[in-house]
Order: structure tokens, then sequence, then C-alpha cells
């Protein structure tokens, strides 16, 4: 039996068969069109499910269920989806409902971050790891938490809101509209944003030159100008990695992992970021703590979204079913 992964994003849909031990049969993916309304998205990813299962060369009758990852709010037991700002028009909207009418098959929805922490844990860095805790820095940030081989969902499935932990109670206001949050300072979008505002101020800096125009800085670029040896990008790094540091110590000593897992876009500057957020992480770490715990990359990649939305329906399925699919 296989299970198909369905990933909605902002700006792509992608969608691929998966075995229970990983094989990844088939990967589709196509812009979200996301202006266009949920009708003609759901349409379009019912397009991109039946393809990639046409590609995957397996039955449908194979196919033992989809699991969904998808932006937050939502209902992961209902399958429900609460209003992602990503995804305009998707208030109160059944996805589960709506997409088992027309795949006549189980379907299971969890947070896109969700998703992709049970991909690493069961298909990627973290296979093998009872506790972890997975990051993606990209956009936003976001998180998951594994605990004892199995997903926190919290009270009513919105655990693991990483990105939203205060490092500093007057510090930039976040999308969310509280002040300090991770992601104000860490995301891709931060990091351009602040640079882009030493900029303006009048700051020295090869950036303006680099992007054409303070308003086409991004994350990216800071990375590039900083290994080009320039001050202000270099001082911009330097407080990405301090500020990531200290909210990895506070998830350090609130979770007790055995790994934490960092992913997304921002992890692709690789030793430039995983060096120095691994010696103050855990410098400032409890000892017994941070004896206990890795901080490494992850594995799985652009294809994240479809290996975490495959586990997800991995995960929920009943325990007899898992484990008829993960004898065969």
């Amino acid at each position: 039996m296989y299970v198909l992964g369905l990933d909605i994003g902002g700006t792509k849909l992608a969608a691929g068969v998966v075995a229970p031990d990983g094989r990844l049969l088939s990967w589709q993916r196509t812009p979200t069109g996301a202006a266009e309304g949920p009708g003609a998205v759901i349409g379009r990813l019912l397009r991109l499910g039946r393809l990639a299962v046409e590609r995957a060369g397996v039955d449908w009758r194979q196919i033992a269920a989809a699991g969904v990852g998808c932006g937050g709010p939502l209902d992961p037991d209902q399958g429900v989806i609460l209003g992602p700002p990503h995804l305009p028009g998707w208030v109160e909207l059944p996805l589960g409902h709506r997409l088992e009418g027309a795949l006549g098959i189980p379907v299971y929805i969890d947070n896109d971050a969700n998703a992709a922490a049970l991909g690493e844990h069961r298909f990627g860095a973290g296979r093998g790891t009872s506790n972890l805790v997975y990051l993606t820095i990209s956009t936003g940030v976001g998180g998951g938490v594994i605990i004892n081989d199995r997903l926190y969902r919290g009270e009513n499935g919105n655990a693991g809101e990483i990105g939203h932990m205060s490092v500093d109670y007057k510090g930039r206001r976040c999308v969310c509209g509280r002040q300090g949050c991770l992601e104000a300072y860490v995301s891709g979008t931060a990091i351009a944003a602040r640079a882009r505002e030493a900029v303006q101020a009048g700051r020295p800096s090869a950036l303006r030159e680099l992007a054409g125009h303070a308003c086409r800085i991004t994350a990216e670029l800071v990375v590039a100008a900083m290994q080009a040896g320039d001050a202000l990008a270099a001082a911009i790094w330097a407080e990405t990695v301090t500020i990531l540091a200290a909210g990895l110590t506070n998830v350090i000593h609130i979770y007790n992992p055995r790994l934490v897992v960092l992913g997304g876009g921002v992890t692709n500057a690789g030793d430039l970021l995983f060096e120095p957020v691994r010696r103050l992480a855990l410098g400032a770490a409890f000892p017994r703590l941070a004896a206990a715990v890795e901080i490494v990359p992850a594995r799985l990649g652009g294809q994240v979204g479809v290996f975490g939305a495959a586990a997800v329906a991995l995960d929920r399925l009943e325990p007899e079913g898992r484990e008829a699919c993960e004898r065969v």
C-alpha cells in the first residue's frame, strides 16, 4: 500500500506517491494560483494528485489514504482550514470532506510545519530518533515537535508555533501582530527587511548595488554580501544567528530533544548558519541538556512538503492499517 502526499503552499502545489519505507514513486508540482480562490486551487490540486498516482504506475486501489500539509490555522481533526493568510478565501473550508468526496479515500490534514516535522522524523534527518524539534526557516518560521515518536499537537491541534515565541518583548513587530517574535528576526523575509531598512537609513553597504535597488534586497543577497566582506551584511547576519541561537536554547530547555532539525531556504547558508548557531545555542544551554542534543540540517529539501503530507497520512491511519502498510 502507498499514500498520496498533497502539499498546499501559497505559491506552489505539490503531490507525490510515497511508500511507507520512504520511496518517492512520483513528484509533481504546479503554481498555486491562490488569487483564483479555493475552488480553482482545489481543482488544480486534485488534478495534480491524480497525475502523481498515474505517473507512479500504481492502481488507485493501492492508495491507502491521502495526507495534506497546509498552512494554518486549521482544525486537523475535522479537516477544516480556518483562514491561512496566504490562501485568500479559505475560511472555515471543509477541505478534508471535499477531497475525500473527490478522491474516494481517507484524507488527513495537518499544519504544514507539523507535516514537515513528521516527514523528517519518519523519512529524513530524524529517522530513528524519538524526540526532536523541527523548524523551517524560510518566508516565515514554523515548527513541529515530536515527543516519544509522536507528533505533539496540543489541546486543539495548533502546538509548535515556535516562530512566534518572543525573544524580545519590546522588539520588532511580527506579522502576527505581536512584538519580538523569532520570525520577526530570523525568517528570510525579516533578514531582508532589516537589511533594506539599514540601507534606506543611509548605512554604507554594497547591498544596494548588488540588488539594484534597496527594495530588491533578499536574504540570499545578505549572505552573498557578507561573504564578499560587506560590514553591514555581516552585522545583520551576526544578529540573525545570535537571535536564532537564543530561540534554540529556549527550545532545548523546554523540550530536551535529541535533535533540533533546521530546514527552509535560510538554512541554505550551510555552515555560515549552523556553525555559529550550534556554538551559541549549545554554549548557552544547561550542560546536561546541551550534551543530549544535536542541531542538524533537514534532509528532505524541496520535497519535504510531499514527504510530510505522506507522513501525516501514515501517522493518522489506524494502527492495524499502518502495520499492514509497513509489512508490504
